[in-house]
């Protein structure tokens, strides 16, 4: 066994560094959100380096260089977060495949987002790059939560803990909450904060896509409330009547800030507020997924019983008899 194999790697190690990896990942959609909201999109304007002649930023850069480096040196962390959980997964023991490509995968995300980024740099913040680029984040968020949640469970077979057809809704709930992030994205590059002055936007008229969007979050809370309904109605386990509940308060809470902001003509603060928002509803959304079902523990291989001694003789071989000739 290697020096590295007998480092000690628990399961508490394992929950705490997918959890960091989960609000990181919030954390730089938020620092991202400042670099658009304070004009300092191309506060570096080129990518890998923040300048022709340096990877850091330098005093003709101004704040808005110190900003977009400061964002691009978070990404640095977020992906050491991820190499560490990818490393407590290979050393932990027994090993869990699941871990190990839920790991692998939020490193490989974060890994992607970089160049993204650096892809939105080069295309001079270009609407529809920005839009991947946060529509990336949101999967992001979504592996680094199905493996937070992961850790604690078995590998076994998932079983539904309430009737199949309150499953499918929550599936069409999701569906719609993914649906209001992607539209809320074109409302975002049809808007006023392009993160720079030479920034394109994506030609959408604002009044049109802001009411689509309404509408959808209209929609996203009607399913809820008629989620938590059916829920009760049905008994359901007490995890997913509270997850329902969560996911409805923080989208009321989020759409408040949308009409808030709409209404003030969209303060930077209340935007980068409703950006968070919108990680928060998702996180809300996936936690009211895994609360309507369960993992259970993997069946173990049966054991092989030994060979009765009567087998034994039966499976023997015995020579052949001679031929007479």
């Amino acid at each position: 066994m290697n020096r590295f194999g007998r480092l000690p790697v628990s399961i508490p190690l394992l929950r705490r560094l997918a959890l960091a990896s989960v609000v990181a990942n919030v954390v730089i959609v938020v620092t991202g959100g400042a670099v658009r909201l304070t004009g300092s999109g191309l506060g570096c304007p080129t990518w890998p380096r923040c300048t022709d002649e340096s990877y850091t930023t330098t005093a003709a850069l101004g704040i808005n260089g110190a900003i977009e480096f400061g964002n691009r040196t978070l990404t640095g962390a977020v992906g050491l977060i991820a190499v560490l959980g990818l490393l407590a997964a290979l050393l932990y023991r027994p090993r869990r495949r699941s871990l190990v490509l839920l790991a692998g995968a939020v490193l490989l995300g974060v890994a992607a987002q970089a160049v993204i980024g650096g892809i939105t740099v080069r295309m001079h913040l270009h609407p529809g790059v920005v839009g991947v680029h946060f529509i990336v984040s949101m999967l992001l968020l979504l592996s680094t939560y199905a493996f937070w949640r992961r850790v604690d469970e078995p590998d076994g077979p998932v079983r539904l803990t309430v009737p199949a057809p309150i499953r499918t809704l929550t599936w069409f709930t999701t569906a719609v909450s993914g649906a209001v992030i992607v539209v809320g994205v074109l409302v975002t590059g049809s808007g006023p904060h392009a993160g720079d002055a030479i920034a394109a936007r994506n030609g959408l008229d604002p009044e049109t896509i802001a009411q689509f969007h309404a509408d959808l979050v209209f929609l996203l809370v009607g399913l809820t409330v008629g989620l938590l309904l059916a829920l009760r109605a049905t008994n359901a386990p007490a995890l997913a009547v509270r997850a329902a509940k969560v996911l409805l308060a923080v989208e009321l809470a989020q759409g408040l800030i949308g009409l808030v902001q709409y209404l003030t003509h969209l303060p930077v603060l209340l935007v980068g507020a409703h950006m968070l928002g919108a990680c928060l509803v998702w996180l809300a959304t996936l936690s009211m997924v895994w609360a309507t079902r369960e993992r259970q523990p993997a069946t173990p291989p049966a054991p092989t019983a030994p060979l009765a001694p009567t087998d034994q003789l039966a499976t023997s071989t015995t020579p052949a008899p001679a031929l007479s000739h």
